[in-house]
């Protein structure tokens, strides 16, 4: 939940900050975009690193195993490196390419949307699940509820920027 807190303070000053230099608000989360998926990565090797946000117990013949003794002494997914991995690396090269050619204002924010919420949605199954306001669940985690807005907000953002002809 801290990255979609955060996530909503740094629209808001995005907001603001198009407000001030009179630019609108889908030109600014554009260009911004694209860049966004480092800093992902980098936090999520920060939680590796600390030993946080661990994954799921899983095969000990899984040859990249961990245990994290900090929690049990049982082998787990190293989940934050497969976010890192899939929403850090993988989503900056694909929206890397996707904004490198002329796209209708919002289109690049509503791909950023769709891919962050889709590979998130997809490494929260290897992930151990939090406890949200659903409570705990093994079925669907707080992660992937938080995700689902998320793309259907890019979903609607691509059909927009689709029907626009502002390039």
């Amino acid at each position: 939940m801290s990255f979609h807190g955060g996530f909503l303070g740094v629209l808001v000053a995005m907001a603001l900050y198009a407000r001030k230099t009179q630019r609108t608000w889908l030109d600014i989360t554009d260009f911004i975009a694209p860049l966004v998926p480092l800093g992902l990565a980098t936090g999520r090797i920060g939680n590796f690193i600390n030993g946080e946000l661990w994954g799921r117990v899983c095969d000990p013949a899984l040859p990249w195993a961990m245990i994290f003794p900090q929690v049990d002494n049982l082998p787990r997914h190293p989940s934050q490196l497969y976010q890192a991995g899939l929403e850090g690396v993988l989503l900056f090269i694909i929206l890397w390419l996707y904004s490198s050619g002329t796209r209708a204002r919002g289109a690049v924010s509503g791909a950023f949307l769709v891919g962050y919420g889709s590979l998130r949605f997809i490494a929260e199954f290897y992930r151990t699940p939090d406890d949200g306001i659903f409570g705990l669940s093994d079925v669907i985690s707080m992660g992937q509820w938080l995700s689902l807005p998320m793309v259907l907000i890019g979903i609607a953002m691509l059909l927009r920027a689709g029907r626009r002809q502002n390039y």
